[in-house]
């Protein structure tokens, strides 16, 4: 049985494990009548794999089972020629039909098998998730690799995105009373603006808060995706306003609120990453929100552009290290730069940028203030992945038909604001009359739709940088 208590495990002890747990593919006139295979053995896996460390000894799990378990190419193939022979043939409908079907049959996986039978056992959702959840680890760091592994993970994805489909998930609303636990583990999973004590997770689901998640009915009470909102007057450009430490002393009146700024989404679980939940939690909290609060007229987010500042610092390091102008600035801008830097090198403005050291010097904080604002909207608006907005926070928002609406000086000024996006933050709003056909629009023929003051700085970029 290999050595799954210690944490490693022999080579046979694995293979026994799972050819004994993935259950065979049966033939495919038996498909209806075949036994499921016994509760125990999922169980078994479950076991075993839990017993297993973290890292090599999982990785190796989960690699001979994509490698050894898969799809039996020599079926497909025969089977693609029998579709084939049918059409070819012309025999009626139903024969082509037939062969089709049979070929669908065994275009299906072997661990497939198995992640149903798993799904169905009690804990076995919660189970796959966490399974999933490492292999995307894996990928990531290059400890499992090659093409059967990436076909297992998309499956795998495929099979969690019909099990937490909307029919499945509840909608929950945090406050001050909800469980302890509830409370600490959307405390620690806050991606975007971490939660610096309990007072500050307080006020987030306090007066003018709201705080949203998903959960799933075969594991209630766990949040899956949270998300955050503030209850304001006016579209906020600033973050510091919404995060900042206050006791919440204030009632709420209702005549104060218009908008609503959704300014955190994240996900709790690793494993559930491309399985659209973030969309349908907006569209559920507008609904509840316009329920609750039926004058609120605005709804808008208020997000970070992660990787800004990265793109800005690879495009320094490809402009000309020479003394010439930088390109990426006008004559008078470049001037006073330099005269602030001392230097009339990108190298510099480089080094300030990566040590977030150029926000102490107000100076030049006024001086780039106009170049990186039209950067800025160039990168959300013009620079694009497979022809979709390149950022992935824009590419979410414009997918579910948001409209690009305002960029904003200095609304994140947190040291992880300053290095992730100089300190710059987007509003992305929501027209709810306009989202079904500007989503339509981007996904469909790659159409941004994006405000005058978003449009008027990817102009002055157009005229004043060249890329």
């Amino acid at each position: 049985r290999g050595l799954a208590g210690s944490g490693t495990a022999s080579a046979t002890g694995m293979e026994e494990l799972l050819s004994r747990s993935v259950p065979p593919l049966p033939p495919y006139e038996t498909k209806e009548k075949a036994p499921p295979p016994a509760e125990l053995r999922s169980a078994e896996f479950v076991r075993y794999y839990r017993a297993l460390q973290a890292g090599p000894p999982r990785a190796e799990l989960l690699t001979r089972l994509a490698r050894d378990f898969g799809v039996d190419h020599g079926r497909v193939a025969e089977f693609s020629a029998k579709v084939l022979q049918a059409r070819e043939q012309q025999r009626e409908l139903g024969a082509l039909l037939q062969a089709e079907d049979r070929l669908r049959y065994y275009l299906s996986p072997q661990y497939r098998g198995l992640f149903q039978h798993l799904g169905r056992l009690e804990g076995g959702l919660r189970f796959l998730v966490e399974l999933r959840g490492d292999l995307l680890e894996g990928l990531a760091t290059k400890a499992v690799d090659g093409p059967h592994v990436k076909e297992m993970n998309g499956v795998l994805k495929n099979m969690l995105s019909e099990w937490f489909s909307t029919g499945f998930l509840n909608l929950e609303r945090v406050t001050w009373q909800s469980p302890c636990e509830v409370l600490q583990k959307i405390s620690d999973s806050e991606a975007v603006h971490p939660v610096r004590n309990w007072v500050d997770m307080k006020r987030r689901v306090g007066s003018y808060r709201r705080c949203y998640f998903f959960s799933h009915c075969a594991i209630p009470g766990e949040p899956l995706i949270v998300l955050h909102v503030a209850l304001t007057s006016d579209i906020s450009s600033s973050i510091q306003a919404i995060v900042k430490e206050v006791p919440p002393l204030e009632t709420e009146d209702a005549d104060k609120i218009t908008t609503a700024i959704f300014y955190s989404i994240s996900l709790t679980q690793q494993g559930l990453q491309g399985v659209e939940l973030g969309t349908y939690l907006i569209k559920r909290v507008v609904k509840e929100l316009q329920k609750e609060l039926p004058q609120i007229k605005a709804f808008s987010t208020l997000s970070p552009i992660p990787g800004f500042t990265k793109w800005l610092v690879g495009l320094f390091s490809s402009q000309t290290k020479e003394l010439e102008r930088n390109e990426l600035f006008t004559e008078s801008e470049w001037q006073e730069i330099s005269e602030i830097t001392g230097d009339a090198t990108t190298e510099t403005l480089k080094k300030l940028l990566n040590n977030n050291e150029w926000v102490r010097s107000e100076k030049l904080v006024k001086v780039l203030h106009s170049p990186f604002m039209r950067l800025c909207a160039w990168y959300l608006y013009g620079e694009k992945h497979r022809g979709y907005a390149l950022n992935p926070v824009a590419n979410f928002h414009l997918q579910n038909g948001s409209v690009m609406w305002r960029i904003n000086w200095m609304a994140d000024t947190s040291p992880r604001g300053i290095a992730a996006s100089c300190g710059m933050m987007v509003n992305y709003r929501y027209f709810l009359e306009d989202t079904a056909s500007n989503s339509a629009a981007y996904l469909g023929t790659k159409q941004i739709k994006a405000s005058e003051q978003v449009l008027s700085l990817v102009s002055q970029f157009q005229q004043n940088s060249k890329l």
